[in-house]
Formats: structure tokens, C-alpha cells, sequence
């Protein structure tokens, strides 16, 4: 596996990878790898000849007050991570490689996605992330790019973004890794106090009942949210930042379940802020 710090450096490397007729997937993360990357490192291995990883913090989707300095890095270990689950070439760079001093261009969706359910508390968020990928799908030109369902809002955006530009890379989602207890992985779970963690449990509780509902045919969109919220707020512990029913092409709330849905939420325990979703499709 290589490691590469420079924007020439991948493009090097994969030019010679096409030439010689190999498909190429990316896997974006922001390091502090955890299961749920590895899941996404090991579909790009099943399914492109070659499998490229992103480990980068990127500051323009973190807004005032966030998690920017304090987000949890690791590279050694991610380094180790990747290499055994198939990947080839690791893309590490500077804050300054990806943004050159003066830089100030970014991609944006203007329409009311990146609004909805977490923008509407991180209004810039989005703008950073569709940059940052874009940025990406620029410099390696991978043929397919692996992300998790479970920033779905993100997939869908971002989904938005590849069309509405015309990129030929087919964007994979692939399903949410959860701990034994249900507790979606994420990064930002070694934040928790241990009191904290055992209360998370409730976040995958929440999604499991609103999955069994809709399973029994529960099609008012506020009943739904409703019960999932009532299940929030029996773990004290627990704020609820929100929990809504989306259309899962606009992001639009929806009073009556039709079509595909995204049903999402977010919660804090204590100063930690976790998300997770379910998607409902058929209906």
C-alpha cells in the first residue's frame, strides 16, 4: 500500500492504474477508522481493481464551535486499518494541498436538501462536504466512491451533486455498521462517558421500533415520529435535536409515508451528537 501526500502523487499513480485498464473506487473518510469504514474499503476491494482511501479532517464542513480541533486523528493506526482490508494507495494531505492559500471556490446543492435535518443546525456543513468530494472525484477520477447509508443526508446530496454535474462515478451506499448493543459506529462515539454509552443504545432503539412499525404498516408520518421520539425521551440522558420522516429525493418532510422514505434522526448525549436513520422503500 501506498501512501500519498500530494494531489501528484494520486494522479500519478492512478493514470498508470488506467492505462493498464484497472477500475479505481474511492473511499473518502476523515480517519479515526472504525468497522464501518473498513465495510466500505472492503465493497470498493469486491468491486474495483484497485481501491484508493481519503484520510482528511476537512475543515470547511465544520462550522463555529465544532468538533474541528478535537476530532478524534489517528493515522498510524488507520494506516495499519487499511492495508489489511485491501487497500492500495492512502491519500493523506495537508489542509494546504487541498486548499491553497486564497482558495475560495466551493461546490454547493442549492436547493432545500442541505437545509433539511442537520443543516438546519449546521447550516454550512454541506457546502464543505460536496467540496471536499468534488475536490476528490477531481483528483482521482475514481470510477465508483463507497459511502455509508449512515449519513444518508450526505449520500443523497452528494447524489445530487454528482448528477446535476455530470461526474461519471457511480456513488455506492453501503449499509450502517452497528455495535452488538445496535449502537450505530461512528468516530464520534469515543466522546461518550460511559454513562453516555450505555444511554446511546437508545438512538438504534428509536430506529428499530420505527423500522417495526412501518414493517406493520404505520403510514402517517406523524405517528411515527411521534413513538420514535416518545421512545427518545424515555433515556433522561437524551436530547433530541430531531427526529423527522423525509422525502428521499427532497429531504422534504412528509406527512404520509409513500414511495422511498428517510427516516432520521439526531440526538445529543451530553456536549456528543450522534445520527442515525432508516430508509423505507415500497411503501
Amino acid at each position: 500500500m501506498k501512501i500519498a501526500e500530494t494531489i501528484g502523487e494520486v494522479r500519478t499513480q492512478v493514470a498508470a492504474w488506467k492505462r493498464a485498464g484497472l477500475t479505481v473506487g474511492l473511499v473518502p473518510t476523515m480517519g479515526y477508522l472504525h468497522e464501518g469504514h473498513m465495510s466500505l474499503v472492503e465493497e470498493a476491494a469486491r468491486r474495483c481493481d484497485r481501491v484508493v482511501a481519503s484520510v482528511f479532517v476537512n475543515p470547511t464542513q465544520f462550522g463555529p464551535g465544532e468538533d474541528l480541533a478535537t476530532y478524534p486523528r489517528d493515522f498510524a493506526r488507520d494506516r495499519a486499518l487499511l492495508e489489511d482490508h485491501g487497500c492500495h494507495l492512502v491519500f493523506h494531505p495537508s489542509v494546504e494541498e487541498m486548499y491553497p492559500a486564497g482558495a475560495a471556490t466551493f461546490v454547493e446543492v442549492c436547493s432545500e436538501m442541505p437545509k433539511q435535518l442537520c443543516g438546519k443546525t449546521r447550516p454550512i456543513h454541506f457546502r464543505g462536504v460536496c467540496t471536499v468530494v468534488a475536490k476528490l472525484f477531481n483528483i482521482v477520477t475514481p470510477d465508483k466512491a463507497f459511502f455509508g447509508w449512515k449519513d444518508a443526508q450526505q449520500l443523497l446530496i452528494l447524489r445530487r451533486m454528482v448528477r446535476d454535474l455530470g461526474y461519471g462515478v457511480e456513488l455506492v451506499g453501503c449499509p450502517i455498521v452497528r455495535e452488538p448493543d445496535g449502537l450505530a459506529k461512528s468516530s464520534r462515539n469515543t466522546y461518550l462517558t460511559p454513562q453516555e454509552r450505555q444511554a446511546a443504545r437508545v438512538l438504534s432503539q428509536a430506529v428499530f421500533l420505527g423500522q417495526k412499525l412501518v414493517a406493520e404498516g404505520e403510514r402517517d408520518g406523524d405517528r411515527l415520529v411521534q413513538a420514535m421520539k416518545a421512545c427518545l425521551l424515555a433515556q433522561p440522558l437524551a436530547r433530541i435535536d430531531y427526529v423527522q420522516a423525509v422525502d428521499s429525493e427532497t429531504l422534504e418532510p412528509v406527512h404520509t409515508l409513500r414511495g422511498t422514505v428517510l427516516v432520521a434522526l439526531a440526538v445529543y448525549l451530553g456536549k456528543t451528537r450522534l445520527i442515525d436513520n432508516f430508509i423505507a422503500e415500497g411503501l
